[in-house]
């Protein structure tokens, strides 16, 4: 028997990896001579470094680059296997954790950070970039990380911009002509299922701003602080970003990096299964198990599961698919009418609040998977 595992995290208590384990180590005690593949899974947001990391036996770098407010932080980014491959979380330079109630302010937050990672990996002589870009706290269109690539964002007096989206109504023109020449030679792949333009009722300022501190009387600036910059680009690189899908993306970061590199925006999911093989090591399998901290109706708007499920009835439609979740929504039909999914449990052993199922995850997604094993051996008995 062949048995593929392939789970994203269980956020707030265990990593793709150890949910992975979890579940191996209950099927084992029922079949312990099957062949097992397992595939820790992510969706292009927080823990898809990890994952791919620990998907593609890779390398984590630890670097210290510039945070959000322009202070030092410790992050980390992935070498894949392959040593070709870096993956990137934009949010371990520039993410939302390094502010508070107290500093907040995407007035003045930078992406900077975010391309000193993008620097330090090219460092390792990688040929390609995997870039998640949520969880965001900032609102600057990409300048900062433009501008730590080399490129210079220029006032009228020729004199850099200041760091920050509440600076970019000061930008007369850019000069890429100092950007790290490893830049264009590197492909960038933005994970990203974010589909907002850069600006307008819909774009980066009036729907992220508000989370990540932003009055309303921000969102107007920043807005017409992204237009400006959006409108400077297209002049002086020829690219049209402002009302393309998924500029809006982490603050604008998703405009930068198609402005100023050699970027593909990608459905994050898409990229995880890509990178880590999945399609190749579910050949022949007869039992999936995917899952994450809860499975609903919204899992099949480019979930994990539904990615991973989706991928092995592509390859083996007769596969059985078994999601394992901390938690089930309403409104499943979906998932088993496209016969996507066979069957959907919940780990949790009886009730309990949220900080001891935490503390018990591993322990109930195992004997959960150990419960399954064994209506599985008892199916093929008779």
């Amino acid at each position: 028997m062949k048995f593929l595992i392939a789970p994203d995290s269980f956020k707030g208590s265990l990593t793709a990896k150890e949910v992975a384990e979890s579940i191996y180590q209950g099927l084992i005690k029922v079949f312990p001579t099957a062949d097992y593949q397992l595939v820790p899974m992510a969706d292009g947001g927080e823990g898809t470094v990890q994952s791919l990391i620990d998907a593609t036996h890779g390398t984590k770098i630890h670097c210290q680059v510039h945070g959000p407010l322009k202070q030092g932080v410790d992050a980390y980014y992935g070498i894949l296997g392959d040593s070709q491959t870096a993956v990137i979380e934009m949010a371990q330079a520039s993410g939302i954790q390094y502010v508070t109630d107290q500093t907040h302010n995407p007035l003045i937050t930078t992406t900077f950070g975010t391309g000193e990672l993008i620097l330090d990996a090219l460092n390792h002589h990688v040929k390609r970039i995997i870039l998640g870009i949520g969880g965001s706290a900032t609102n600057d269109g990409g300048a900062g990380m433009a501008q730590a690539l080399g490129a210079r964002l220029l006032t009228k007096n020729g004199q850099p911009i200041l760091l920050g989206g509440g600076n970019l109504n000061q930008l007369d023109h850019l000069d890429i002509s100092q950007v790290d020449s490893r830049i264009a030679k590197t492909e960038i792949l933005i994970a990203s299922d974010v589909t907002n333009p850069l600006t307008g009722k819909n774009g980066a300022s009036a729907v992220f701003g508000p989370q990540k501190g932003a009055t309303a009387t921000m969102v107007k600036q920043l807005d017409a602080n992204l237009h400006h910059y959006a409108t400077i680009i297209k002049r002086d690189l020829g690219k049209d970003l402002e009302m393309l899908p998924g500029a809006g993306a982490a603050g604008g970061l998703g405009a930068g990096l198609l402005a100023f590199t050699n970027s593909t925006m990608k459905k994050g999911i898409e990229l995880v299964i890509e990178y880590s093989g999945l399609a190749q090591k579910a050949a022949g399998t007869q039992f999936c198990f995917t899952g994450e901290g809860k499975i609903d109706f919204q899992t099949k708007f480019g979930k994990t599961p539904f990615g991973v499920a989706q991928t092995v009835k592509k390859i083996n439609p007769a596969a059985v698919v078994i999601g394992i979740a901390g938690g089930i929504g309403n409104n499943l039909s979906d998932l088993y009418d496209n016969q996507i999914f066979d069957a959907i449990f919940s780990s949790p052993a009886g009730a309990k609040n949220l900080q001891r199922a935490f503390a018990d995850s591993k322990h109930d997604i195992q004997q959960t998977a150990e419960n399954i094993a064994r209506l599985i051996k008892t199916v093929k008995q008779h």
